[in-house]
């Protein structure tokens, strides 16, 4: 999952992304719209969580452009203000979730993770698939009932592998998904990452490369 993080309070924009990280989700910050609506012309975003009330280009600015362009992130708006009117206002605009500000972090993720899973084809919240069982909300995995302790980067990798249900996922596409754009796109960090996890997975051997393409979970 790729997350943009819309705030112009950066230490409230950065304690949200390093929680956000810990969730095994890939992060970029910016802190105006100006810069969120040039991000979100280049990079592919599930969810983008967007401060409403951003100096220069507003956060209502941002949404409206979103929508017009047929962005497929969901929006969900951040806002001091805790009045009806305003939420109801925020969500005409075209946001899809809405949430006052302070809010519990732990609901942020639950909402950001609901979100995510309605901006593509429709998943199960609970993965699986070959014995591997994966609940995001819970940061669990395991295989054939043995837990599996993962990195972050090993969760979201198995994660990306898991909602591909077989299909065949590029290590462009890992690179996006589970990092961030400050990664090194000749970096080898896929490779390596996919050679620990095989290992944690154990046997019999379930991913497999798929030669100039990327990887895939073998269905069967």
């Amino acid at each position: 999952m790729r997350v943009l993080i819309v705030e112009d309070e950066r230490v409230l924009a950065d304690t949200i992304a390093d929680g956000f990280r810990e969730e095994a989700m890939a992060v970029d910050v910016v802190y105006d719209g100006e810069d969120a609506l040039e991000r979100t012309s280049y990079n592919d975003y599930d969810v983008v969580v967007l401060d409403r009330d951003l100096p220069g280009v507003h956060g209502d600015d941002v949404c409206r452009e979103l929508v017009t362009r047929r962005s497929p992130a969901r929006v969900l708006m951040l806002t001091a203000a805790a009045d009806v009117d305003d939420r109801v206002d925020g969500l005409s605009l075209g946001a899809d979730d809405y949430l006052p500000k302070p809010f519990v972090f732990s609901e942020l993720v639950a909402r950001v993770r609901a979100l995510a899973r309605r901006s593509g084809p429709v998943v199960p919240p609970v993965l699986e698939l070959r014995g591997i069982r994966l609940d995001p909300y819970r940061r669990r995995a395991a295989r054939d009932g043995r837990e599996l302790r993962l990195t972050k980067k090993e969760f979201a990798v198995l994660e990306e592998l898991l909602r591909a249900d077989g299909g065949v996922v590029s290590a462009e596409r890992l690179l996006e998904r589970a990092w961030d754009e400050n990664i090194d796109p000749f970096s080898n960090i896929v490779r390596v990452t996919m050679a620990t996890l095989r290992r944690k997975l154990g046997g019999p051997p379930v991913i497999e490369t798929v030669t100039g393409s990327g990887y895939r979970l073998e269905a069967r």
